[in-house]
């Protein structure tokens, strides 16, 4: 008797790259990951080693970090290794770091995107694209300039 295939139960990020995660065998980066996926991530918990992760690759600090996921810097602190974040925060979490992994992928260079993030833009209103992470809307608009960007459309 065949063994039905069984899915992996578990979604984890790549180590060296926190905007990727591994699904099964495959690593993934976030940007391309279906909602299911990512709901799944959310689910879990994302854990403060993730966060540090994050951290390294996106060149912030924990002042900047609290500020686009709208928490405290104590609470980004407070946390240990393993220990995770309630759902609101790993949300908020992942949603920053779909955007970078959307802006590494267009941009093909970490560091000229990490810059790009704080320099002042037109298409902005004259804001840093990071100004406006603190909240859906702005990850909205900061995700559809890097969509246009991508698409050659003027910006």
């Amino acid at each position: 008797m065949k063994k039905p295939y069984k899915t992996p139960d578990k979604t984890n990020y790549v180590k060296e790259a926190p905007t990727y995660f591994y699904d099964g065998n495959l690593a993934i980066p976030l940007v391309d990951m279906t909602s299911f996926q990512k709901m799944q991530i959310v689910r879990d918990g994302v854990t403060k080693t993730y966060l540090t992760k994050l951290k390294e690759e996106t060149s912030l600090d924990y002042d900047a970090l609290a500020q686009a996921l709208s928490v405290t810097r104590s609470t980004l602190i407070n946390k240990k290794g393993d220990q995770k974040f309630s759902d609101h925060i790993s949300e908020r979490i992942i949603a920053v770091a779909e955007i970078y992994s959307f802006g590494y992928v267009v941009f093909e260079d970490k560091d000229n995107f990490n810059q790009w993030m704080f320099s002042s833009n037109q298409a902005l209103a004259g804001s840093k694209p990071f100004e406006l992470m603190d909240n859906q809307f702005g990850r909205e608009e900061v995700r559809n300039l890097i969509g246009r960007i991508a698409h050659g459309v003027f910006s």
